[in-house]
């Protein structure tokens, strides 16, 4: 997500006595985070991408999608919450952009950035979600979608989309010396996939 660890930790538990922005699945030491919070944080970050993220607006304005929401996980993770796409996005724009005084146009902005994070995410017959495509690049636009995380592989680490390649390994064995084209032989894999691989770790890393 190319997010500071310690901006997660920030958002996920709180600091200085302000609230986390999300309910993490175990907020004591050690804090543990499920997959519903790893979409959430995909969307917060998106977010942040969209405009420089402002806690205290970002914070009320996912309390008033809460208030608005169904009873249940719509309530707890109301970022993330089933129809978010259509009528809560509005609310939820609305609301921050009155917040931090946003002009029509930065609205826009900001429903535009969202609309394409939660594109990457797959939902069940529920509307809740299954999967998650990383933003793997600076640019969220026409980003590829070719690295998945599956909470069902490799133990919900990032893997290439459509096998269990983990691709923190082959991060690793090319940071060791080995060529993108070793790579591409030993995983019998297009070179393109090994090498959004490595950018999706190295993304992460920065």
């Amino acid at each position: 997500m190319g997010v500071p660890a310690a901006m997660v930790r920030y958002w996920a538990v709180g600091r200085d006595g302000y609230e986390p922005l999300i309910r993490a699945a175990r907020p004591n030491r050690p804090t543990l985070l499920s997959f519903l919070n790893l979409a959430e944080l995909h969307i917060l970050a998106a977010i942040r991408r969209a405009h420089r993220l402002k806690m205290r607006s970002i914070r009320d304005a996912i309390r008033y999608l809460s208030d608005h929401s169904d009873p249940g996980r719509g309530r707890d993770h109301p970022l993330i919450s089933h129809g978010l796409e259509t009528d809560g996005w509005d609310l939820f724009v609305h609301r921050y952009g009155q917040l931090i005084n946003a002009s029509k146009g930065g609205q826009a902005a900001i429903r535009e950035v969202v609309h394409a994070a939660l594109k990457r995410i797959e939902y069940d017959a529920d509307g809740w979600p299954l999967k998650l495509y990383p933003f793997t690049r600076a640019t969220v636009h026409n980003a590829p979608t070719m690295v998945v995380i599956d909470p069902t592989l490799s133990a919900g680490r990032p893997v290439i989309a459509g096998t269990g390649l983990a691709t923190q390994i082959i991060a690793e064995r090319y940071k060791l010396g080995e060529s993108i084209s070793d790579l591409t032989y030993d995983y019998e894999r297009p070179q393109e996939e090994i090498e959004e691989a490595i950018r999706c770790e190295l993304h992460a890393a920065a």
